[in-house]
């Protein structure tokens, strides 16, 4: 029995998407544009990045492959980069993180202890050069918090605290004034 499986998956992917949205909601929209360095993406284009993310998965494991060499993946990177050029207003970057967060959810909602127990092959030179389906399903969660990390980053240098900093704060303040009575 595993301890760990579709239903948590999904529900802890939902946890760090509705986080995502949250700090997306939080930035002005004039700000969409800002880049920390002149080769990083700016805060729009990490947003995008973030929603077009769950695409991979998808395709893979929606499409239950099995062998990542038969994955043509030009093709795959060619849609994907066309996908995030697109221009977005903010509302159109939230309105497709939810949508595509929630696809990407009923997903793994779905998915099976067995079908997660399955050991796709990767591509010549992948290390490790076979992976089950939870490891890839899970990195795709950790793609999105390391992105949220350096959008946490972005929001501090335009002068905007990250809510789940706030709330930390706040907590605080209520344990402070709570033992000051």
């Amino acid at each position: 029995m595993n301890y760990y499986g579709g239903k948590e998956l999904a529900s802890s992917f939902r946890t760090v998407r509705k986080n995502t949205i949250q700090i997306a909601e939080d930035i002005p929209e004039d700000k969409y544009d800002f880049k920390p360095s002149p080769d990083s993406r700016s805060i729009g284009q990490t947003l995008v990045h973030m929603a077009v993310a769950t695409m991979f998965p998808t395709i893979v494991h929606g499409g239950k492959m099995t062998d990542m060499n038969k994955l043509d993946f030009q093709e795959f990177f060619g849609k994907i980069t066309a996908e995030e050029s697109k221009p977005r207003t903010k509302a159109e970057i939230i309105a497709k993180l939810k949508a595509d967060g929630d696809a990407f959810a009923a997903l793994l909602e779905s998915a099976s202890d067995s079908f997660l127990a399955e050991v796709l092959q990767m591509r010549p030179g992948g290390d490790p050069p076979a992976r089950t389906r939870f490891d890839m399903l899970l990195s795709a969660k950790e793609h999105e918090m390391h992105h949220r990390g350096q959008l946490m980053t972005m929001q501090r240098m335009i002068g905007v605290v990250p809510h789940l900093t706030r709330l930390m704060q706040e907590r605080m303040a209520r344990m402070q004034a709570a033992a000051t009575t």
